[in-house]
């Protein structure tokens, strides 16, 4: 008997390279008595990019880990795929969803290299050896995110930048269609920032993924979005394609402060407005 075989496909659920599509209907989430989103209903498909907006505190972190399924919702439903996120078995789950958490954690010795071949871990059946392809999955990410330097660094040893960036490339070794990332660029230097969310804007477009990402920066959500949620933490969002929402009303009401519109005939950007700068 062969007992060191791949594990299979979630052949009941959908086809590994099928479209994804998360749907939200009514959706409640709130956290010790206080509600954070209220009634959100949307769909989310393959080749979107969405970005999460609001102030610290609004509850993004929270909302996405509901979307991920490590949480429950207060109310209302979310379904990946057509099935309840509660009928997916767990390893189905992480082959095709990733999430990546703000908060990360190195209690174990190991290398870069290793640790991105941790993202592999969903397709292997147990006991089961990492093969070529793995190997291949992992060099591709680690040169994706211009890690081959690093490679045989302790994770121990590097920036929270660095070790941001192995995370990242965990996620893109772990091969999934829908990514849900918590604050993946908050620790990267701009032009890190920028590679980035251009990886993850090249996924959507060329490989139909279906990225969600919570994120700070109102001008990188303008630059690289599809679609954005606003939410005020009060429970009140505002969901929808990226010019449509990421208005300086718009923001300005999430926000709780003045934000305008300025140009210099090529681009436009998002920035508070002083009144005492008038």
């Amino acid at each position: 008997m062969n007992w060191l075989r791949r594990a299979p496909a979630p052949a009941a659920f959908v086809e590994v390279d099928a479209v994804p599509e998360l749907a939200l209907h009514d959706l409640r989430v709130a956290i010790d008595g206080r509600v954070l989103i209220e009634r959100l209903s949307m769909t989310a498909t393959g080749g979107q990019l969405w970005c999460v907006v609001g102030p610290n505190g609004a509850g993004k972190s929270t909302w996405l880990s509901v979307l991920a399924g490590l949480r429950d919702a207060d109310g209302g439903s979310v379904m990946l795929d057509g099935q309840s996120l509660a009928d997916w078995p767990a390893a189905a789950m992480a082959r095709r969803r990733a999430f990546l958490p703000q908060a990360l954690h190195d209690t174990f010795p190991m290398t870069v290299y290793e640790a991105v071949m941790t993202g592999r871990h969903p397709h292997l059946a147990r006991w089961e050896w990492e093969g070529d392809a793995d190997a291949r999955a992992v060099a591709s990410a680690i040169a994706a995110l211009a890690l081959e330097p690093l490679a045989q660094r302790d994770v121990r040893t590097l920036s929270g930048g660095e070790r941001q960036r192995v995370a990242m490339a965990a996620v893109f070794a772990q091969d999934a269609r829908v990514l849900m990332l918590d604050e993946p660029v908050a620790h990267l230097d701009l032009h890190q920032q920028i590679a980035v969310l251009r990886l993850l804007r090249e996924g959507c477009r060329k490989r139909g993924w279906l990225v969600v990402l919570t994120v700070h920066d109102l001008n990188l959500a303008r630059r690289f979005a599809t679609h954005v949620l606003l939410m005020d933490g009060e429970g009140h969002t505002n969901a929808g394609p990226a010019a449509e929402v990421l208005t300086p009303e718009h923001c300005a009401r999430v926000l709780r402060t003045p934000i305008a519109e300025v140009a210099d005939g090529h681009r436009t950007a998002l920035i508070p407005d002083d009144p005492d700068d008038n």
